[in-house]
Parts: structure tokens; sequence; C-alpha cells
């Protein structure tokens, strides 16, 4: 009887070594160390498509190994002032089951750009159909009217810095970042604000910012424009008044 007793805890005692040694295993090989890494060498570039106020931003994210299907990653892009991102424009994105962003902080679409601030997109990029290796992201954003200029200043140049790269195995329960990288807190997903753990990648090539030219109204042309405005204002008052008081004596 003692025999056997001894035998099962014995045999329960391995089952748990084992079983603790697994997961450790597991945890410690979260596709994310530094010579993975570096095997996998994702490139991020980023292209403006369209003119005038209402543009595309387009974030391409390639790696020159197989990417990891356990892995996801996520660009944090800071967006200026002179430039919005439609929140109900990106709902329906998102319905539709193709963009997937999420913003820090509500967004005014009428307010001008000196009245606005700046904000931070999260932007996850699915993977191109195309190509296994990489992934995409195309954000439309829309240009804010600028104060008028009375210089003669006829654009605003809006600079758009280099986003932040994120990376994240579902499976891994603990990251253990390896410097330069550094462990940072970013939402888990592009539907709610609940934060995970994320590694921050400083190994990558495009840190230049893009940029677009948005116009700018003369101020100079403010007195003529007015003036114009009133004048023909005036008139089609006085035709208005005209027909009126014809039609009555009819």
């Amino acid at each position: 009887m003692n025999a056997a007793l001894y035998c099962s805890v014995w045999l329960s005692l391995r089952f748990l070594g084992a079983t603790h040694s697994v997961s450790a295993a597991g945890d410690a090989d979260c596709g994310l160390s530094e010579e993975q890494i570096q095997q996998v060498r994702v490139r991020v570039s980023r292209e403006i498509r369209k003119s005038g106020f209402h543009r595309e931003l387009v974030l391409s994210l390639r790696c020159g190994a197989a990417f990891p299907d356990r892995l996801r990653p996520l660009l944090v892009q800071r967006l200026p002032a002179g430039i919005y991102v439609d929140p109900y424009q990106l709902e329906s994105l998102r319905h539709d089951g193709g963009l997937q962003l999420l913003l820090d902080s509500e967004v005014d679409l009428e307010a001008p750009a000196y009245a606005s601030h700046g904000f931070t997109a999260f932007v996850f990029p699915t993977r191109d159909l195309r190509d296994t290796n990489s992934f995409l992201a195309t954000v439309p954003i829309h240009g804010r009217y600028q104060r008028p200029s009375g210089s003669g200043r006829k654009w605003e140049q809006l600079l758009i810095e280099a986003p932040r790269l994120l990376l994240r195995s579902d499976p891994c329960r603990k990251l253990c970042p390896h410097p330069p990288d550094k462990l940072v807190e970013a939402p888990c997903t592009a539907h709610n604000t609940s934060t995970c753990s994320w590694l921050e990648i400083q190994h990558w090539q495009d840190q230049q910012a893009v940029s677009l030219e948005l116009p700018v109204g003369d101020q100079s042309l403010m007195v003529p424009v007015c003036a114009g405005t009133l004048l023909v204002t005036l008139l089609c008052c006085g035709l208005i008044a005209r027909a009126v008081w014809a039609r009555g004596w009819d």
C-alpha cells in the first residue's frame, strides 16, 4: 500500500515538473528573441497618395524572412494638428473588415488647424494576400483649413513623423526586451482600449518624415472678397425686392 502511494506521488511530481518545464520553455520561446527579430528583418515604409485635402497614408511592413503567424505588428503613428482622421469613416472601414485602427482621443471634424491638436493612431496592419511576408494599412487622412497668410505664402507643409514599430506574441506571457528594444504598453486590439505589453523595436530604417502640402488662404484678399460679397448680396436683395414689389402691384 505504501509502495503504491509512493509511486503515485512520484509520478504526480514528475508530471507537474514536466508541465512546468514545457510552460517555461513556451514562455521563453515567444518568437521575440534578439536573434529571431534580426532574422525577421522588419522593414517599414510609407507613402502619401492622392492630392488636395483628402489623402491616403499607406504604411507597408515587409519582412526579410517568414513572419511567424503568432507575431502581431502594431504601428504607433503620430499625426500633426493640421491633419485629422474621420472616426465615422474608420468605423465603416472597420465594419467592412478592412482597416484596423484605434485613435487615442476624440477628433473634432470641423476645427481648423490652429484650433486643433495632434493625436496618435494605433494602426494594426493586416497581412497582404499577395505576399505573406508583408503587411499593409491604408489610412484615409484629411487636411484641416490653415490660418490665412498675410505674407503671400500659398502652401503649408505638414510633416508626418516616423511611426514606432511594436511587436507582440499572443501566447507569450512574459516579454524580455533586449536593448535598445524596450517594453511598452499599448492597446491589445483595434476594438477596445485595454492595454497589453508590446516590444518596441528600434532596429529599422524608415526614420524620415513624410510630408504633404495644403493650400493657405491669402489674408490680403479679405477686403476685396468681403466687399464683393456684400455688393452681390445687396444686388440680389434689390432684385428680390423689385420682383416682390412688381408682383404686389399685380
